[in-house]
């Protein structure tokens, strides 16, 4: 258990009279120069953490004259140092049971904050609706601290417009963006997607299946099936699909859901297409995004069973309640209603901030199948929950996938 010290700013700080060393094989350990002892887990958090076996590259690790003691040399500046520069990458050990996790964020973090001192460099990442709102702020983060990202959206122009002001930003990152087209209203649109984002790499780190729509009216897709259903959930259960074998055991999928899931009303048992695609006498727009949204977590839930065995992670999220973006521009009711509620809810900064834990931080890593709020783990609903309606949505998505595109080119 961790001991009981002193306040302060950082729970990763150390307390006076204690230092960080590294042993030769990677494991950090902690000095108290006070009680003369060590141990292996940090002092506040209790935690124990690695770092990489091998020193950086240009740097030898020698034995000072005089003294006996081990220091660390920089061997293009010749600049010497008794702190093993391994570990500024300490990381912390994953844990194992999500019992072991521990909040390091709350409502209050914002995406940036998530990512403080990460370099994802080297990494991709494909955000759907990623020009605007939560997803702009979510692939905006990431641009910024390396990682490549794939816009997949409608609207090109909208989109470019919204990778040009993060160049003005910071020009590396802008470049790092490019736009993917994605009309989640068609299926077809969908293939294209997939086999366009094939073309442009051979693996992606991050899946943010962030797009979605709020409060339409009643409308039937070219595929023949309810507007809100195939957009927020339809439409992206296919993508997945068709990228799988871009994925491995380090990649992630991150599902945006919504605290809404827990106020459907899809049967538990007897799930039919006409439950998830109303006829407009029996349709409520907020209804069907409420049952979209669960949609989602079921999706989230029979991935993460299908695909655990090749250690891929699945996590699904609420971003946060009522906040203000795009998502209520389809009704002046909603708007009104958004703008008033505006300084009491979370910025877009702090609403993706969730998203982006989901899809880096480090303890997450070989677990998945987790429902996260404030950037932290917490329990969906229980209907989220029932195995049966899971793998029923499943078969259903592909029923209806088959039937949409039987027959086109």
């Amino acid at each position: 258990m961790p001991v009981q010290m002193p306040e302060s700013d950082s729970e990763d700080e150390l307390p006076p009279a204690w230092e960080e060393r590294a042993s030769s094989d990677g494991f950090v350990y902690y000095v108290n120069h006070q009680s003369k002892t060590t141990q292996w887990s940090h002092p506040r958090t209790g935690k124990m953490k690695r770092v990489s076996g091998d020193l950086p590259i240009g740097w030898s690790r020698q034995i000072e004259e005089g003294t006996g003691k081990v220091i660390f040399v920089d061997e293009k500046t010749q600049r010497k140092s008794y702190i093993d520069p391994r570990l500024a990458f300490a990381v912390e050990e994953a844990p194992t049971q999500v019992g072991e996790l521990r909040q390091r964020f709350d409502s209050g973090t914002n995406a940036l904050q998530v990512l403080h001192g990460r370099d994802l460099s080297g990494k991709v990442a494909l955000i759907t609706g990623a020009n605007t709102g939560i997803g702009f702020e979510t692939a905006r983060s990431l641009a910024l601290h390396g990682c490549e990202v794939l816009f997949a959206c409608r609207d090109e122009q909208s989109t470019k417009a919204a990778i040009g002001r993060i160049c003005q930003e910071k020009e590396a990152a802008g470049l790092r963006c490019k736009f993917v087209p994605l009309d989640l209203a068609s299926l077809r649109s969908s293939q294209r997607c997939a086999e366009e984002v094939r073309k442009l790499c051979k693996h992606i780190d991050m899946l943010i299946l962030n797009a979605g729509v709020f409060a339409l009216p009643h409308s039937v897709t070219e595929d023949g099936y309810e507007r809100t259903f195939q957009v927020n959930h339809l439409a992206h259960f296919q993508l997945t699909k068709l990228l799988g074998d871009l994925f491995d055991h380090t990649s992630r999928i991150v599902v945006v859901s919504s605290e809404s899931h827990r106020m459907s009303t899809l049967p538990a048992s007897g799930l039919s297409e006409s439950d998830l695609c109303p006829p407009p006498a029996k349709f409520w727009s907020m209804l069907a995004y409420n049952n979209s949204k669960l949609c989602n977590v079921l999706f989230a839930m029979e991935l993460a069973k299908r695909w655990k065995s090749r250690g891929i992670s699945v996590f699904v999220l609420h971003p946060g309640n009522m906040v203000s973006s795009a998502l209520s521009r389809n009704w002046w009711f909603y708007r009104m209603l958004f703008a008033l509620v505006r300084p009491f809810t979370k910025s877009l900064q702090q609403a993706a901030s969730t998203t982006i834990y989901c899809a880096t931080a480090h303890e997450l890593t070989g677990l998945t199948a987790l429902y996260f709020n404030n950037c932290y783990v917490c329990d969906p609903s229980g209907t989220s929950k029932d195995e049966q309606l899971q793998q029923s949505l499943w078969e259903i998505s592909e029923q209806m996938i088959r039937r949409a595109l039987s027959g086109k080119d």
